[in-house]
């Protein structure tokens, strides 16, 4: 008989999520946070992120049930054998990236992004960025409604929507997608190391004003964002064999 793991429960507010709450904490009760040995995460991707963010510094693995959309970093719902299907997970480490954002009256805001940090043009015209890798002007000037910075992990997220590359779990790369670029023209983006430091600086705050945006923490009138991965800070997420983020990545290209 697989022991039962010391679980703590949390959920989303929508009714699929609190009704899969309270059937699980009836059937295998429900661990103070502090005791726990593992987060059970129920609802969907941006629940998952909410609470990765929440645990930061913990070290407790999350296992996600989507009661939710998509789906896409959730295990399928059941409550059935829970306790084995916990002993059975894969886990996957992700690094978040950090958002050093400064704003047009001087404020410093710091963020970390486990999917991607995204710069959109907050008013009706294109946004003028400048990007900076390593401290080397690499694009002088990009006219654009944004652009995004994503980690592995988050790759099919906003980053493939705006037709950006799905990355590899494993891989050791960041992706530099701009989303609906008018100049230059042509440009595709990029693929950078995943030690970059890139700064964007926003050319005519003024007059074409910019917010960053880290997981949905968003800071408005911004006239230059770092962004860099943070690998000393790991997010443990468990999987159901076979379900893994590498699966999912590879799935995700043939459909």
């Amino acid at each position: 008989m697989i022991p039962q793991p010391r679980m703590y429960f949390t959920a989303s507010t929508s009714p699929a999520a609190t009704g899969a709450l309270d059937e699980l904490t009836r059937r295998y009760g429900q661990t103070p946070l502090e005791e726990a040995d593992v987060i059970v995460a129920l609802g969907g991707d941006g629940f998952m992120l909410e609470t990765l963010h929440k645990l930061k510094g913990r070290n407790l693995p999350v296992y996600g049930m989507n009661r939710g959309t998509v789906g896409f970093l959730m295990n399928v719902f059941s409550p059935e054998d829970l306790p084995r299907r916990l002993a059975e997970a894969e886990e996957e480490i992700i690094n978040p990236l950090s958002m050093r954002a400064r704003t047009v009256s001087g404020d410093i805001r710091e963020e970390l992004a486990i999917n991607e940090v995204s710069f959109l043009r907050q008013g009706a015209q294109a946004a003028r960025l400048r990007i900076f890798v390593d401290g080397k002007l690499r694009l002088e000037e990009l006219v654009c409604d944004g652009a995004i910075i994503a980690t592995p992990a988050g790759s099919t997220a906003y980053n493939y929507s705006a037709h950006g590359p799905i990355l590899p779990i494993g891989s050791d790369v960041l992706a530099l997608t701009a989303v609906a670029p008018f100049r230059p023209r042509r440009w595709r983006g990029a693929l950078l190391p995943k030690t970059a430091v890139v700064r964007f600086d926003v050319l005519d705050p003024a007059k074409r004003p910019v917010m960053a945006d880290a997981d949905g923490r968003s800071v408005r009138d911004v006239v230059s964002v770092e962004v860099l991965s943070q690998p000393a800070i790991c997010h443990r997420i468990l999987f159901d064999p076979g379900h893994g983020l590498e699966e999912r990545l590879i799935r995700e290209q043939f459909v």
